[in-house]
């Protein structure tokens, strides 16, 4: 069986902006209602994975505890480092990435934040995704502890080590359960990876793959390897890539057996103004329109089922316990 995960990182207005982080604003989150609108015109169960601000925000604690009222959605964690206590205002301007902090700090931030959702909402999150996917396998044992049982960081292909950031070359478009020392290997955790649905536009060697992800000077390389044709990372990802290139990787990854696409944007690309993508009406509503057109082929051409993140753990568990079924 295939499923449709939507995991929105649910989080403060234009989070690219360190002037828009220290004064923080939740006008996304306010409008949150219409989004969901559009994802139960399509069966869609989304997971919406939010931040400590959010979480403490009293107005989007309301719009949150509303929607999860519903049942037709998850609240799960979304890890900022730079805006969750312990933290420093220096923090919030040098937008470090998780992996960056300190052991204790890290530990410290996760139960801040587990705290601030329950308390919010009236549940624990079992869902957790780190900020600009600075997500570490040095992670795996404290948000176990927390009682994290899923984890969805780790988008394949995706390389920033030349900024001190993540390193997830190679990883699988599966879901696994993680190591304790690779993000990338299936390891003896309990935490289950559900990797966003990211592959090249062809089909290359494993080494090839690699070679392309660890590129020197990946931003300039990238560019010139997708104007010349050559090669483009294709994402379930409305912001990112066009209909036509969501629809061929949901198409392919169904093919190859993965059961699962995961598709990812920010609450705030969903409002004008609320992050770099879309900035005016016109840019909204293509926007809107790219998504939903994605999220239609998925369920009805491709029958893929709609489920929350949690959800999509029970059906995993249950098929490995009885193959069969």
């Amino acid at each position: 069986m295939l499923s449709l995960l939507v995991g929105i990182d649910t989080e403060g207005d234009n989070q690219w902006s360190a002037e828009a982080r220290l004064h923080q604003r939740f006008e996304n989150i306010y409008a949150l209602p219409r989004l969901h609108a559009i994802f139960q015109q399509h069966r869609i169960r989304p997971t919406y994975l939010i931040t400590w601000p959010v979480a403490k925000d009293p107005r989007s604690a309301a719009v949150l505890r509303e929607l999860r009222s519903g049942r037709d959605c998850e609240i799960g964690a979304h890890h900022h480092a730079w805006e969750t206590p312990p933290c420093t205002e220096q923090d919030i301007r040098r937008h470090p990435y998780a992996l960056q902090l300190p052991a204790a700090q890290f530990a410290a931030q996760v139960a801040s934040l587990t705290g601030a959702i329950a308390d919010a909402v009236g549940e624990r999150p079992l869902s957790y995704r780190s900020g600009r996917f600075g997500f570490s396998a040095s992670h795996v044992s404290d948000l176990e502890r927390a009682g994290y049982t899923l984890e969805s960081s780790v988008a394949p292909l995706f390389y920033e080590g030349h900024k001190g950031g993540p390193d997830f070359a190679g990883a699988p478009p599966t879901p696994y359960f993680l190591s304790y020392d690779n993000p990338t290997v299936p390891g003896s955790s309990n935490l289950l990876e559900l990797p966003v649905s990211a592959a090249l536009n062809r089909r290359v060697p494993a080494f090839v793959e690699r070679l392309y992800a660890r590129a020197p000077r990946p931003y300039t390389t990238k560019r010139i390897l997708k104007k010349l044709g050559v090669a483009r990372v294709q994402w379930l990802r409305p912001s990112y890539s066009s209909v036509e290139d969501m629809c061929a990787l949901a198409r392919r990854m169904k093919a190859d057996g993965v059961p699962l696409l995961n598709l990812i944007f920010h609450s705030s690309e969903a409002i004008v103004g609320g992050s770099p993508y879309n900035r005016t009406a016109q840019e909204l509503e293509q926007f809107v329109a790219r998504l939903e057109e994605a999220l239609a082929y998925i369920v009805s051409d491709l029958g893929a089922i709609p489920v929350t993140f949690s959800e999509f753990r029970a059906l995993y568990c249950g098929a490995q316990r009885d193959p069969g079924a």
